[in-house]
């Protein structure tokens, strides 16, 4: 009597499991359009978990048609998330890009610890979000002009929407885009062996906070994108996972994650300043004319983000 007790607990904690994955891969897969929708979909990759852990409690459980179906939601999970780990086959031939993207929470992330990433990894290119004037001088007493000494910057005086692109080299046809709440910008960048190269840096207001202009200026990047040629880089705070049909919608041209590139999937950024964090990746490089051969998250005290840093071989 007791063990029927016990394997009925499990098929209803498994069934559970089981349609927290289906609805994981539901709020992936649809083009939400309403805000508790998208919310929703930034946990949708550890929803999708719950197939894995649905599969166990009804094997366990020797409900072996549910078991079935939980292969069945398992395989449809899996379709959606394994790509993102599976390496791209393709190599490049052109020189080396190394990549640095931090959000540096309304310019309080420590400047030594920003300079220092940059020095010890050789960085090529920083983005920076979150960039105040104050955080400019801060970075550069702690010599990140010296590493960087080219840049174009739109800092905000306080707050969170400042926008910065420091560069090893020349920068010239600077942009700032309008339709956007914080500052989005971009400029070419004069590579002395892969000659000029698109630099963007973006970051759309979060969608917990303007929904509607979220939504709009995800298609806006996307618009510009999508005018815009290889070789390209983009360093991004989108506020948007990979669950996210309009992050999604930015790989669909010419552009690709970084991430997916060298295989290593969702990489986590967020928040990173909580005991139980990161838990989200809304941090991105993406490249077009070129191929990631590693990639990685650092930790950067006194920022709410990761930074991602990326090696990047170029197209010729």
């Amino acid at each position: 009597m007791m063990r029927k007790r016990v394997e009925r607990a499990l098929l209803v904690l498994g069934w559970g499991a089981v349609v927290a994955a289906v609805a994981g891969i539901v709020l992936h897969v649809v083009d939400w359009r309403q805000k508790s929708m998208v919310l929703l979909a930034s946990g949708a990759m550890w929803l999708m978990l719950g197939a894995v852990v649905g599969l166990v409690l009804l094997l366990l459980a020797r409900g072996w048609r549910s078991s079935g179906a939980a292969v069945l939601v398992l395989a449809g999970a899996a379709w959606l998330v394994v790509p993102s780990y599976i390496p791209e086959a393709r190599a490049a031939d052109g020189p080396e890009l190394v990549v640095m993207q931090s959000n540096i929470l309304f310019g309080q992330a420590d400047p030594h610890a920003v300079v220092g990433a940059v020095r010890d990894n050789n960085v090529d290119v920083l983005t920076v979000e979150e960039l105040t004037v104050d955080s400019i001088t801060g970075l550069r007493g702690a010599g990140l002009e010296e590493r960087l000494p080219y840049s174009y910057l739109e800092p905000a005086r306080s707050g969170g929407g400042g926008t910065g692109i420091y560069s090893r080299y020349p920068l010239r046809d600077t942009r700032k885009y309008d339709g956007f709440i914080m500052s989005n910008i971009s400029a070419t960048m004069q590579h002395p062996q892969r000659g000029p190269m698109s630099v963007f840096a973006f970051h759309p207001i979060p969608p917990n906070l303007d929904f509607g202009a979220w939504s709009a200026e995800m298609r806006r990047i996307d618009e510009i994108l999508a005018a815009s040629s290889a070789p390209a880089i983009v360093g991004a705070d989108f506020n948007a996972t990979h669950d996210h049909s309009a992050y999604r919608a930015l790989l669909d041209g010419a552009f690709a994650s970084a991430a997916d590139q060298t295989g290593d999937g969702v990489l986590l950024t967020y928040p990173a300043d909580r005991r139980w964090g990161p838990v989200l990746g809304i941090d991105h490089i993406l490249v077009a004319g070129g191929v990631a051969e590693q990639i990685r998250t650092l930790t950067i005290p006194g920022s709410d983000h990761r930074a991602v840093l990326a090696t990047i071989r170029m197209d010729l």
